[in-house]
């Protein structure tokens, strides 16, 4: 059980009883006024790491279940093959991290003169780590989290701004929730049989007209969000032919893939399209004024990532920054490498500046969207009541 407690505004420790309503009498206005107020901004976007794909519930593979499944059993005399031809040292195999391995593998083939073990190993990988991407059985038990955070970031004023996530995942968590709410996804594809990818759908919207009058009104539709997937996705496929055209389909294959794969050269294979088009897309998001940002389930340890993050905070005045982590204690106490330098980068700012710019919360993915309010817009009413009660307190008390 994790203690709830406040440090200068900006990290908020919760438990389990507050989350299941048990809540204390200063939990309301702390953590639930902070989040309103940040989610009432014009531009919402998000950046979901792996870390919404774990868990009991979801039960998506982390790195460490990867690095088993690409080192053991029928693959542990490939790996062993490969790491003696590679001169994987036992220091970096101590780490389990599929990562780190990777990273070494493709370096040695850069530099490397017997190449054929490591070469097998690398693609025997991919097609492991493509197939426990794909992990999905049962949707509606397992994507319940997915779906409470959809619904309710969803059910904005159709007049605002689209929700923009963003994420790293490959796995079809998202875009499967929202087809159980029967949400629409704008996600780069056309709409047409076969799906091909283009950018310019990102700036495409879906209106509702009223055909049964001469009126030129048109409405937008409810429930609608934009879906950036920045480091592909297991239903991505590049034409063989034509590189640059890239289709969703079922049972793509890795070297069919339009995936990056994890490794050190997450950074560089990000300038490739359809990868730079989104990468340009979230560093944009950034910038635009009165944006909130809520980082869920994502460690920065993706530099091309966390730097537009940093640059973000350090020069757009009216960004709002929300990260959500089960681990956040931990994190401020290790130190770089154990875990990303940024966690203590992104603390210092907070503390220095305190106030609500940046705020942290302790909990998991799961829990976060049980806590995030309902976003329908309020009445004038309701607005007014919200302001009076800034100004003057709860007259209730």
């Amino acid at each position: 059980m994790i203690k709830k407690y406040y440090d200068s505004s900006t990290c908020i420790w919760i438990n389990e009883k507050e989350i299941d309503g048990d809540e204390s009498d200063d939990f309301e206005p702390n953590i639930k006024g902070k989040l309103k107020s940040a989610l009432q901004m014009p531009n919402i976007m998000v950046l979901a790491g792996s870390g919404t794909s774990l868990g009991n519930i979801v039960k998506g593979p982390g790195m460490w279940n990867l690095w088993e499944a690409c080192t053991t059993d029928d693959m542990e005399t490939i790996a062993k093959e490969c790491f003696s031809e590679s001169k994987f040292d036992d220091s970096i195999k101590s780490n389990k991290n599929i990562e780190v391995c990777l990273s070494h593998c493709e370096a040695y083939l850069q530099v490397g003169e017997e190449k054929e073990k490591t070469e097998i190993f690398i693609n025997k990988c991919k097609e492991i780590i493509l197939q426990k991407c794909r992990f999905i059985i049962d949707k509606d038990v397992q994507l319940v989290g997915h779906k409470e955070f959809i619904r309710k970031l969803a059910r904005r004023k159709s007049k605002d701004p689209r929700v923009k996530l963003f994420t790293t995942n490959y796995d079809t968590c998202f875009e499967d929730a929202a087809g159980l709410l029967g949400i629409t996804v704008i996600d780069g594809f056309s709409f047409s049989i076969p799906r091909i990818y283009d950018a310019r759908f990102f700036d495409m919207d879906i209106v509702r007209r009223n055909t049964s009058s001469s009126s030129t009104n048109i409405h937008y539709l409810e429930g609608v969000y934009q879906l950036y997937k920045l480091h592909g996705s297991t239903n991505w496929s590049r034409d063989k032919d034509t590189p640059y055209i890239i289709k969703q389909a079922e049972n793509v294959k890795a070297g069919e893939s339009c995936m990056i794969f994890p490794a050190k050269g997450k950074y560089q294979q990000s300038y490739i399209q359809p990868h730079l088009e989104l990468i340009a897309r979230f560093s944009q998001s950034l910038r635009e004024p009165n944006t909130c940002l809520i980082i869920t389930g994502f460690g920065f340890n993706d530099d091309h990532l966390s730097e537009p993050i940093l640059s973000a905070i350090l020069s757009n005045p009216h960004l709002k920054v929300i990260i959500v982590s089960p681990s956040i204690e931990t994190d401020f106490k290790k130190l770089y490498p154990e875990v990303s330098k940024y966690w203590q980068i992104f603390k210092r700012i907070a503390d220095d500046r305190k106030n609500d710019e940046i705020f942290f919360i302790n909990c998991d993915f799961q829990q976060f969207s049980s806590l995030i309010p309902d976003l329908t817009a309020l009445s004038p009413a309701e607005n007014l009541h919200e302001n009076m009660k800034k100004l003057f307190g709860d007259t209730n008390e």
